[in-house]
């Protein structure tokens, strides 16, 4: 079930930190362990950054939701940029396109509870993840 959500369009450098912090605000609205907040906000901003610079800028969506066990909070990161052609390989510790560490995606699924990635060539990327409260 979703409670009250919140969409930011990211097309600038300076919308990338906006997302960190509604992410970290509504991190802590939620009550997520500081430890939490951290890996939550970490993942969205490497998320957010990959929208604007691969997908050439997109919307991020944030939720607080709740199933039958806790709360949490859900993200949706939406572009219409080119797509991942081997997601396999994108997941890939150290592969970069752009010249950074790699550590992107596989890093920020490594931080959340759930990852979900849907893609196609040439149509775009939406990435869905959520972390819930211990």
């Amino acid at each position: 079930m979703n409670e009250e959500s919140r969409r930011i369009p990211v097309t600038t450098d300076q919308d990338v930190v906006r997302v960190r912090q509604l992410v970290r605000t509504v991190a802590v609205e939620a009550k997520l362990s500081l430890v939490d907040q951290t890996k939550l906000v970490t993942a969205a901003s490497e998320l957010a950054r990959n929208t604007l610079v691969y997908g050439g800028g997109g919307t991020i969506e944030v939720s607080r939701v709740r199933n039958e066990i806790r709360a949490g909070i859900r993200i949706v990161f939406a572009d219409q940029g080119p797509g991942i052609a081997d997601l396999d390989l994108a997941f890939t510790d150290g592969y970069t396109t752009g010249g950074g560490l790699g550590l992107g995606l596989s890093g920020a699924r490594r931080l959340v509870d759930e990852f979900e990635i849907e893609t196609e060539v040439g149509k775009g990327t939406t990435i869905t993840v959520t972390k819930w409260c211990r």
